[in-house]
């Protein structure tokens, strides 16, 4: 097991136990994967404590006994810009920014604003699988523009991408990719941009994990490459949140930043419809909390990150080859193609994912609930101290040794 040169205030060694709070990733084990003991290392959620400044802004607001309605200040859009500048070279309007409950809630906003029912939307599997029911669930149109293995890493089809452009009117891109781990790269993106703009489509670019991309690449605000190809970015609604970033995913807070004013009209309209609200005391408080102080967390968290994945690379082809890395260049995800294994063990996607939880005891999200292309994959959350994921790998080895090709339940 390697070290780590973290070393305190950011200690991501510390193991915080999660029970009794309510943890979806540890409570719904039992329901999620048929036993309660399973190590968990799916749902996109993290096991460390969020950055200090969080927790004390968040305790700072509890000791007031009121927690009634509220409202966004201006100090949250402030410090929202003020990261997306810091970080990102993105100097964001205020009046561009609309906070929204969520993620997969401004998927589904988007999808019913810019297509109606009957309308194709462009979806790239594997992906994220509410980019699928957010289309489906409305009465929308799917259409597939998988990407592509090649040797090791995926890409786009841009050839099809443009044949499925001609019959869409929304094209709903993750970047960086969840569950592949692909950060764009800015020719990629242009590349988007060029088809798009041709086809007049609109693009809802899930930039969540923005923030959380490993040295030697670059994420690249695909609204900022949109403005300066054609002085604007009007055809892009990028969704941003502190959530991934500073694990804080049970807040509901996320933002929406949206250049062009019609199409702002047009998500206020669904989001009325709706009648939900992202505004509560608490969300509020961690939101800006995240973005004003949590910079140093992230810087080490990342430093951490790297050193996880680069451990379970060289674990994996040293102890387990039959299952190969497909190295990530952003995310705390692992995308893990198990087909050799399957190959060996003769097993289907249904045994994959037996053989993992009840002959290894280590519940991950099957690649299959990402699509199709997700056959023969697993995605594995590494947000968790080094020596659970290391204890896991352990059991998937030994598991691997024991079990008999031929033995695994159908």
């Amino acid at each position: 097991m390697s070290g780590s040169n973290i070393t305190a205030p950011f200690d991501f060694d510390i193991e915080i136990k999660r029970g009794g709070t309510a943890s979806l990733k540890y409570e719904a084990r039992q329901s999620m994967f048929g036993a309660a003991d399973v190590v968990p290392l799916w749902v996109a959620d993290m096991d460390f404590a969020a950055p200090a400044a969080v927790t004390q802004a968040l305790s700072r607001r509890a000791a007031h006994p009121i927690y009634g309605y509220t409202v966004y200040p201006e100090s949250l859009y402030e410090s929202l810009m003020g990261w997306l500048k810091q970080r990102h070279g993105w100097e964001v309007r205020r009046d561009w920014i609309m906070m929204c409950p969520g993620v997969v809630p401004s998927l589904h906003a988007a999808v019913m604003a810019f297509a109606s029912v009957g309308e194709s939307v462009i979806v790239q599997p594997p992906v994220y699988f509410p980019f699928f029911s957010a289309v489906t669930g409305t009465g929308r149109q799917l259409i597939h523009n998988p990407l592509r293995l090649r040797n090791g890493r995926y890409d786009i089809d841009y050839d099809h991408l443009e044949q499925c452009a001609e019959k869409a009117r929304l094209l709903l891109i993750c970047s960086p990719h969840n569950p592949v781990g692909r950060v764009w790269s800015k020719q990629e993106l242009q590349r988007i941009l060029q088809i798009a703009e041709k086809h007049d489509l609109v693009i809802f670019s899930d930039e969540i994990h923005a923030d959380l991309v490993y040295p030697g690449n670059q994420h690249h605000t695909l609204s900022m490459l949109a403005e300066a190809a054609s002085g604007n970015g009007n055809s892009i609604v990028t969704a941003t949140a502190p959530s991934k970033t500073f694990n804080i995913p049970g807040m509901n807070l996320s933002a929406l930043v949206v250049p062009d004013p019609e199409r702002r009209k047009e998500l206020t309209k669904i989001f009325d419809t709706m009648h939900v609200s992202a505004s509560n005391p608490f969300s509020i408080t961690a939101f800006e909390a995240a973005y004003r102080e949590g910079g140093a967390w992230l810087d080490a968290l990342l430093v951490y990150l790297q050193e996880t994945r680069d451990f379970v690379a060289a674990y994996l082809a040293e102890h387990l080859p039959e299952i190969r890395l497909i190295r990530p260049e952003g995310t705390y995800l692992l995308w893990l193609d198990c087909r050799a294994l399957m190959t060996e063990l003769d097993i289907d996607d249904a045994q994959l994912r037996h053989f993992f939880v009840h002959e290894a005891g280590v519940g991950m999200s099957p690649g299959t609930l990402f699509g199709e292309a997700g056959s023969g994959f697993m995605r594995m959350n590494i947000g968790t101290p080094r020596h659970i994921i290391e204890a896991a790998l352990e059991n998937i080895r030994k598991a691997r040794h024991r079990v008999q090709p031929g033995s695994v339940p159908a």
